[in-house]
């Protein structure tokens, strides 16, 4: 193979060639760890590279498959990175902000442990906006994050660096963390796969109770059989530890190649929060027909009753959470939404979650799977909020998570998926949500949806 079919392939493609010696992992990391050198001087979708240790820790895996007598984790040898908000061992974790402290610690966090376990080689750490509270990623600690489709626009956020690492081609997978959509929203600026699993499908990386949490971590990935298969090891089911969801009968690696159930799905393109592009609103219906003609009953459905108000107090209780040691010194936006969320209690924001969680449940029963856009809009151009006063900056970003922030207070699983491109080049994505815990769903009918609207022979232009 050339190293352009290489690099073209799956992240489980890949460690199929690790794991029979086709390829080594030390070679595959070398080439990676040169992209990256090359690429992201422009895109910042790497705020930290340890070129080094990777290749140590690759030279180790090529030693354990030489030696090996037990069959091979699923990624064993194939390279990763990991968000700027979760910790990995004896790295720095900034948090995108001048106000948190940068510990490096002698651990991994609960998410990054079992991705180690499952044979991944860690290339370093992902640009994320500031605490994770923006859906751009615009931090004041390195460059702008851009889009690999278009530099000039947004890779989207909070998991900005993931997206334009993946779709650039320096990492064949990547981790994120999800709040209000900050998987989603880089998945569809960068025409990607990006999985929010439910409530409980996963353990909070910080080992926190996480019944209310808003945020979960899933991955981007270019392919739905590379997500699945990740999710397997991030819920800790290749492993037999799963958190407390129910766990799937079969792993979701193989769920997701089934062919779905017959399932009742409703579509919906408009939101409260804004207007949606008339290109993302026809490319949703033509998705939603071919999800008729596939064998589903499809129709469209209301969409949800709500306004920003309601969701702003979580947002800001979320983020006053960090232990910050210099409020002063975050950017405006984030010290804007930190400073109330202060005043705000735990209990206070558990029964507002209720609250609102029980006002959508009667809308979201109608359906078995719902079909939204992703993002209202395609990805903004860099910088289009850094003029704006805090409040009304984040009024004009939320409407980027139209979509998406629903299902972070409900807990179902969503997925977005490329859609194809806009008439000026930029990526759209669909949004698939399931019932709760009900991953095999979305997993099956995005595979489906894979097949019959192919993307991944599409990528972006070489810079």
């Amino acid at each position: 193979m050339s190293w352009n079919e290489i690099l073209d392939a799956t992240a489980l493609e890949q460690a199929r060639l690790v794991r029979d010696g086709k390829l080594s992992s030390e070679e595959l990391v070398r080439v990676y760890l040169e992209r990256i050198e090359r690429l992201n001087p422009r895109l910042c979708a790497f705020v930290q590279v340890f070129p080094e240790r990777a290749l140590k820790a690759a030279r180790a895996k090529d030693d354990e498959r030489r030696r090996a007598r037990d069959p091979l984790p699923p990624f064993h040898g194939v390279p990763l990175g990991i968000k700027d908000l979760n910790v990995v061992r004896w790295m720095p974790t900034g948090f995108g902000s001048r106000a948190m402290p940068h510990p490096i610690l002698p651990i991994d966090d609960q998410t990054v442990a079992p991705l180690r376990r499952a044979g991944f080689v860690i290339l370093g750490k992902l640009s994320t906006s500031e605490l994770g509270a923006m859906p751009v990623t615009e931090p004041d600690t390195h460059e702008p994050t851009r889009n690999p489709w278009s530099p000039a626009h947004t890779s989207g956020g909070s998991s900005g660096g993931s997206g334009s690492a993946v779709a650039a081609s320096m990492l064949p997978i990547a981790q994120g963390s999800d709040g209000a959509g900050s998987i989603r929203i880089p998945a569809a600026f960068c025409h990607l796969v990006g999985l929010k699993p439910s409530r409980g499908r996963l353990r909070n990386q910080f080992g926190l109770p996480d019944r209310r949490i808003l945020y979960t971590s899933g991955p981007l990935a270019r392919t739905v059989g590379d997500a699945a298969a990740m999710l397997d090891v991030m819920a800790g089911l290749d492993e037999g530890r799963p958190h407390w969801a129910p766990p799937p009968p079969r792993p979701f690696r193989a769920l997701a190649e089934e062919k779905p159930r017959r399932l009742k799905i409703r579509f919906n393109t408009r939101s409260p929060l804004g207007p949606t592009h008339p290109e993302i609103v026809a490319a949703v219906e033509r998705a939603a027909r071919l999800l008729g003609e596939l064998g589903h009953d499809v129709e469209p459905g209301p969409p949800p009753e709500g306004s920003l108000e309601e969701f702003l107090p979580l947002w800001q209780h979320l983020t006053a959470q960090m232990p910050l040691l210099r409020r002063s010194r975050l950017q405006p936006i984030t010290r804007w939404l930190a400073q109330p969320g202060r005043t705000l209690r735990a209990r206070d924001m558990e029964a507002l979650q209720a609250k609102l969680e029980a006002r959508f449940q009667p809308l979201l029963a109608q359906a078995e799977l719902w079909v939204t856009p992703t993002v209202t809009q395609p990805p903004p151009l860099v910088g289009a909020f850094r003029d704006l006063a805090p409040a009304d900056a984040f009024a004009a970003a939320a409407q980027l998570g139209a979509f998406t922030a629903l299902f972070n207070i409900t807990g179902q699983p969503a997925i977005s998926i490329p859609l194809g491109l806009t008439t000026a080049g930029l990526p759209m994505g669909l949004q698939l949500v399931g019932t709760m815990f009900a991953e095999a769903d979305v997993l099956a009918v995005a595979r489906q949806l894979e097949e019959a609207m192919p993307w991944r022979d599409r990528h972006a232009p070489e810079l």
